[in-house]
């Protein structure tokens, strides 16, 4: 299963460079498009996992809903705050939020779609390693730094391990749709670190909100549409 990388901390680094007026209202309106499309998202994905499904389902979509929210709302609280006496707190919180979204866009697909038993090792791992990214930003936020990037790109891609048991499970246009997100966000990465682009902020957080919807559009197929066509 394609997955996919970060949202939006700096590289590596917790100043940032002074954007024009014109920079920080693009990215500020590409944050309030994501947390608008989030919160309308989730929303219908909890109630029709609620209305369709059973406690597993509703579990599952509950869980994919709240780490897409976390990324989406700390990646506008850290890039929208950027004068704020907690910056470094919000930027530790952009970067932890990333791992929730990653884990949690697993979690339909392994708790939902993969054989007894090896949807709870496939799972209980993937929010393993969530954890352990998690705790090095906490413990060693330095040598997290260094290696944040190759974090997030090998967590997301990981989900090749899993596409063997997973292709038979689910759509072709699932399979699809989850792959199309994980190379926008790989090429959004392009942007990421390319500092001196103009709009740089606002095109890398435009893939990371394509490539979100890509994955949103997989997980509503899959688990909301197939259930109630099946």
């Amino acid at each position: 299963m394609a997955s996919m990388i970060a949202n939006s901390p700096a590289p590596m680094a917790t100043a940032l460079r002074a954007l024009t007026r014109g920079e920080l209202v693009a990215d500020g309106v590409v944050h309030v498009i994501g947390i608008t499309a989030g919160l309308i998202g989730a929303a219908i994905l909890v109630v029709a996992a609620a209305t369709r499904g059973g406690p597993l389902e509703v579990a599952a979509v509950a869980t994919y809903s709240g780490g897409l929210l976390a990324m989406l709302g700390c990646s506008a609280a850290y890039q929208i705050l950027r004068s704020s006496r907690r910056r470094e707190l919000l930027r530790c919180f952009d970067h932890t939020a990333i791992f929730l979204m990653i884990a949690g866009t697993y979690t339909p697909f392994t708790l939902l779609r993969i054989r007894p038993f090896w949807d709870v090792v496939l799972t209980a791992v993937v929010w393993s390693i969530a954890g352990a990214g998690i705790a090095l930003r906490l413990i060693r936020p330095h040598v997290f730094d260094r290696v944040s990037l190759g974090f997030y790109l090998a967590l997301g891609w990981a989900g090749l391990a899993t596409i063997a048991p997973l292709v038979p499970m689910v759509h072709l246009s699932t399979l699809i749709l989850l792959g199309a997100g994980g190379l926008l966000y790989s090429v959004g990465v392009v942007f990421h670190v390319w500092e001196r682009l103009p709009f740089q902020n606002a095109i890398w957080h435009g893939f990371v909100l394509v490539a979100a919807g890509a994955h949103y559009a997989a997980v509503l197929e899959e688990i909301v549409v197939s259930r109630a066509g099946g």
